[in-house]
């Protein structure tokens, strides 16, 4: 869609503003840092079943219950904590959701001693990325998130699933899903402008 800034993006970043400078700033950017996928990771799980605009909304609140993040923080959460959780309005109050984020910060940590979390992530990264021109054309999943869902399987991570995969794949810049006629194309550095 043309915005009124007669930029193009797609539908879902198109009309709220939120999300229309989620898009234009961050999604699809190159996230390398362990934190920073363990983040994103983690929302992409809360987000399963939601819509992304949920998300993105209580955000700052998913990040003050979780210490920003940390992994190490995290992975020393207790049965108490998660009680805290389930009782924090600001956040998904999802049980399985919160304890596989925990889970999955234990899981960061211990994978550390082979490379850690964003090296196992990044190395899913394709030969090539996908070039959609419509909509129809974008993918849901891939041989590498489907890859990427089992390795991290293996590791002791859950709420992992392929589909959840790939849409951690395009957030962090892994591949590049925006539409040929996005004026984001091309903008992560990670993969030319192929239009």
């Amino acid at each position: 869609m043309i915005g009124e800034d007669g930029l193009a993006r797609p539908p879902w970043a198109a009309t709220d503003p939120l999300l229309r400078d989620y898009y234009d700033t961050e999604w699809g950017m190159p996230v390398r840092d362990e934190r920073g996928v363990f983040e994103r990771l983690s929302l992409e799980a809360f987000q399963s079943g939601l819509s992304w605009s949920t998300i993105l909304r209580k955000r700052p609140a998913f990040r003050s219950a979780f210490a920003d993040f940390d992994p190490d923080t995290v992975a020393a959460y207790g049965q108490r904590d998660v009680e805290r959780l389930m009782g924090d309005a600001g956040i998904v109050r999802n049980r399985r959701k919160v304890e596989a984020t925990i889970t999955n910060a234990r899981a960061t940590v211990a994978l550390r001693a082979e490379g850690g979390l964003a090296e196992l992530v990044w190395a899913h990264r394709p030969a090539s990325t996908p070039a959609p021109r419509t909509l129809a054309e974008l993918p849901t999943t891939s041989p590498e998130s489907l890859a990427l869902s089992k390795a991290l399987k293996r590791k002791g991570f859950t709420f992992v699933g392929p589909t959840t995969m790939h849409a951690l794949m395009e957030a962090i810049g892994i591949v590049d899903t925006h539409l040929v006629d996005s004026h984001r194309r091309g903008t992560s550095g990670v993969w030319r402008d192929e239009r």
